[in-house]
């Protein structure tokens, strides 16, 4: 007798949303709902007809399979990382407004990735979009990858994107916060927000601009679009400097260290101690109190510390590789949460203020904000970040 089928609602597809996977097989006889189809197409999920080809069993004698459980439990051992997801959804078209040093790493980094068909930097500076735009098309010859790009001062280049990142705005130089941009950089979002509403009704938008968080709020504003499709990439970066923080005080690699900041980005940043982990184990285990302080400082003031350096200009690699780290989540290269600033409304006791938090990305933008378990102290950050932006934001 044949099984009867299933019938596949929304339900499953978001199950294999939260389980980190991209596809679904659908076998003989199964019925999907159209809410299923809709769903799946919202959260980037593939519908695949089934059976699919399972992979043969790995044959290993006694003597190999004992010795491998044994290491498997020895202390040293560290389970894989599988945060990697696989056949990510290729964007037709990915566009920057800005093409200066962070939008065109961003370009750089997405075309190696092979990440968009299409990639469209503007740019206020004559010719400099072109010029960049130019040099990657010739990198290709190199590289082999087939996304095309182009450039121009009209920011009705961006028509059609998928994505949309916003680098444009004036850069730090020693001695400013980041707050002290907020009124020049307005007014810089202000004509991004009309292109995009224009020609790009449906794009995510991933704000790079500072103060960032107050400019995603502009951008929210102006362009009218939902919250889940304004983004704001700060606790990428943030995260990726308490992480190298943390590896070169205890001496690990970067990949042993997990580590994630929230709030706002800025002074009010709050890296996340009590979830941290070095090789699976808390920061304790690896380094005293005064080391753990230090390594918060260093996350805090890492922005300031290459605006130092560089004297006129701020981080370019860095924010691009968080950039990127963020529409790896939202074509689905990349499974889990990440903290991205979003709008928040009611979560973690917080409302109508943007606040980097973890969330769930995919191809509609914010699938779910993640509520994480807190200490006191950083549930008091977090709230100190939220009054504060919201204290600059009312009286810019």
């Amino acid at each position: 007798m044949n099984k009867p089928g299933r019938v596949i609602g929304a339900e499953h597809i978001e199950a294999v949303r939260r389980s980190g996977r991209i596809r679904l097989e659908v076998m003989s006889g199964d019925i999907v709902t159209d809410l299923a189809r809709e769903t799946a197409e919202r959260l980037g999920i593939r519908l695949v007809d089934g059976p699919l080809e399972r992979p043969q069993p790995v044959q290993m004698d006694g003597g190999a399979a004992m010795s491998r459980a044994l290491y498997r439990r020895a202390p040293h051992w560290i389970a894989p990382n599988r945060a990697e997801a696989r056949a990510p959804r290729r964007l037709k078209r990915l566009g920057l407004i800005g093409a200066g040093g962070v939008g065109a790493n961003v370009a750089h980094l997405a075309a190696n990735a092979g990440m968009a068909d299409e990639i469209v930097l503007t740019d206020i500076m004559p010719g400099l979009a072109e010029a960049v735009a130019l040099d990657l098309n010739h990198a290709s010859g190199i590289t082999g990858t087939a996304a095309r790009v182009s450039g121009g001062v009209n920011m009705a280049l961006v028509a059609g994107c998928d994505v949309v990142v916003v680098t444009a705005g004036r850069p730090r130089t020693p001695g400013m916060t980041r707050a002290d941009l907020i009124g020049v950089n307005a007014r810089v979002a202000q004509p991004a927000a009309e292109a995009l509403k224009a020609h790009a009704p449906n794009a995510i938008v991933i704000v790079v601009t500072n103060p960032l968080d107050e400019m995603t709020v502009e951008m929210l504003r102006a362009t009218g679009f939902p919250r889940e499709r304004v983004l704001g990439m700060a606790g990428t970066l943030d995260s990726s400097r308490f992480r190298n923080a943390l590896a070169r005080a205890a001496s690990v690699t970067p990949a042993d260290v997990d580590a994630i900041t929230l709030g706002s980005h800025g002074d009010e940043m709050a890296p996340i101690v009590s979830r941290a982990r070095i090789k699976g184990r808390p920061l304790d285990v690896y380094l005293t109190r005064t080391q753990i302080d230090a390594c918060v400082k260093d996350a805090v003031t890492g922005g300031g510390q290459v605006v130092a350096l560089r004297r006129s200009g701020s981080a370019t690699l860095a924010p691009a590789h968080a950039t990127i780290e963020l529409i790896d989540h939202i074509r689905g290269a990349r499974a889990g949460s990440v903290p991205v600033s979003v709008m928040l409304q009611g979560e973690y006791g917080i409302r109508d203020v943007v606040l980097g938090v973890p969330c769930h990305l995919g191809a509609s933008g914010v699938l779910e904000v993640e509520e994480l378990t807190l200490s006191p102290e950083e549930m008091q950050a977090l709230r100190r970040a939220a009054a504060a932006i919201a204290a600059r934001i009312g009286s810019s």
